[in-house]
């Protein structure tokens, strides 16, 4: 009985609830997750920074690009087959949304693993081409032997499983499972990384994150076990089957939102490469100014993610006007809150950097840096939500589109340019060059997609399109 009292309650939610409430009630669990992530990478840095060893700061700087690229895998699993599983909900199709669960499940454990086997054997040309030298290499490579080498399968399988999790409107839940692994890294990074503990520097940062994602990990597993009769996300090895409608229709949402992590990827690689060559102060300056604008990042980010289920399930059920009031709802509540911390990041950049270190070098480099790099944070979330929108209707197309605009066509040229005209300060600068156009595209392309959506409040149910991806009802 309380199972199906809580199975109402989201349907409700889906279906009813006011927008505010529907909106808030889906996005601030993930915002909080999303934070409590950022908080404990912060604190890798904060940690690292008290040993006020330029090499342990830049060597986890160095490292990132490898860790972000572990969202490759995450989007392809996690965003295409959440996406699927919403879209499915939404056309009441429940065989769909267990098939793809468990699909994506045991395609992210074996990603992970292909991850980690690739980085391990090619070592030493992935530490060149993140831009170690002589003075970072050793750290570097502690680092990513516990993130990387041990730490990738946990570290991908935990957000997959909060992904999916989510897809269902059980936001709480992944929030507290990728929050649990975020707090203990919190309380071991001082044990692991301090000479008053056991003293491994950026190594001790790795292992206290590895461990925590295992806990993170165990968390959904217990999860699933005890609500296994009263949730539609499933991971019995029974149904795992190649079927051409699953592969298409995860593969057709999370390969665009794959090559967009690794583009992100490139452009971070690019960025750390440019700055390597002006020392270690200048590399960990930008690793702290870029943790520091991540916090707002990712509100954005989580609260899109957040969204995403109540978009997809709307979309599928033919709700055009609930969707629409969704996204509008959605994008002046993350702009507000963007303006207001760009204003407090770029009036108080050199407290801020204070916090994490007392190198004066690093605190002068990293003020121009976070002062560049928050003039673009209230753009940035039209891009993040338009990206999103696209991602739960299953527009894979048109999120790779705004992929390859960001990246290839703008940042990475606007990085070389600017770093040209205003060697290293410049590099701060690209993303809000960026986000300024990005933002403008999205709001043509969303004012374009909204004059095509059904406006009624119940349109017929489109099971097709929910379980394929396919975008005729827009397109």
């Amino acid at each position: 009985m309380e199972d199906k009292m809580e199975d109402k309650k989201k349907m409700y939610l889906f279906e009813q609830a006011s927008i505010p409430k529907a909106v808030m009630s889906m996005a601030v669990p993930t915002v909080i997750s999303s934070l409590v992530m950022v908080i404990y990478n912060l604190a890798d840095t904060y940690f690292v920074g008290m040993l006020n060893d330029p090499v342990q700061n830049a060597a986890v700087t160095l490292a990132a690009p490898v860790l972000l690229a572990f969202n490759a895998i995450n989007n392809l699993f996690g965003v295409g087959s959440s996406s699927m599983m919403s879209r499915a909900l939404g056309a009441k199709d429940y065989d769909t949304v267990r098939r793809v669960s468990v699909f994506g499940f045991y395609c992210t454990v074996f990603g992970s693993f292909l991850f980690s086997l690739l980085c391990t054997f090619f070592k030493n040309p992935l530490l060149a081409l993140l831009g170690t030298d002589a003075e970072t290499y050793a750290a570097t490579g502690e680092y990513l032997k516990w993130t990387v080498l041990f730490g990738a399968m946990p570290a991908i399988l935990n957000v997959v499983m909060a992904y999916m999790v989510r897809s269902e409107g059980s936001t709480l839940h992944a929030s507290i499972g990728t929050m649990s692994g975020c707090v203990l890294n919190i309380l071991l990074d001082p044990l692991f990384i301090l000479p008053q503990g056991l003293d491994m520097g950026a190594a001790g940062a790795g292992l206290a994150t590895f461990l925590s994602n295992c806990v993170a990990c165990v968390y959904f597993f217990v999860l699933l076990f005890i609500k296994r009769k009263n949730t539609y996300v499933c991971i019995h090895p029974k149904l795992f089957r190649f079927r051409k409608e699953v592969i298409m229709g995860i593969c057709g949402v999370g390969i665009p939102a794959a090559i967009q992590n690794l583009l992100n990827v490139t452009g971070m690689t690019v960025l750390n490469n440019f700055t390597s060559a002006f020392g270690a102060d200048a590399v960990a300056a930008m690793g702290i100014a870029q943790k520091l604008n991540m916090v707002p990042m990712n509100v954005a980010f989580g609260f899109t993610q957040g969204v995403m289920p109540l978009i997809s399930y709307n979309y599928a059920s033919g709700n055009g006007k609930r969707m629409k009031q969704t996204i509008v709802f959605s994008g002046k509540s993350t702009i507000s809150f963007l303006v207001v911390i760009s204003a407090f990041y770029y009036a108080g950049a050199g407290f801020w950097m204070r916090l994490f270190i007392q190198n004066e070098s690093i605190v002068s480099y990293g003020t121009s840096f976070l002062r560049g790099m928050c003039l673009g944070l209230p753009f940035l979330c039209m891009d993040f939500l338009a990206v999103g929108v696209f991602q739960a209707v299953g527009m894979g197309k048109k999120a790779f589109f705004f992929a390859i605009l960001r990246k290839i066509i703008m940042e990475i040229p606007a990085l070389v340019i600017l770093n040209m005209l205003f060697p290293l300060y410049g590099l701060a600068y690209a993303q809000a060059v960026t986000e300024v156009i990005l933002a403008a595209v999205a709001v043509l392309v969303l004012r374009g997609m909204f004059r095509k959506m059904p406006q009624g409040e119940q349109a017929q149910t489109r099971k097709s399109i929910s379980c394929e991806g396919r975008e005729n009802m827009i397109e």
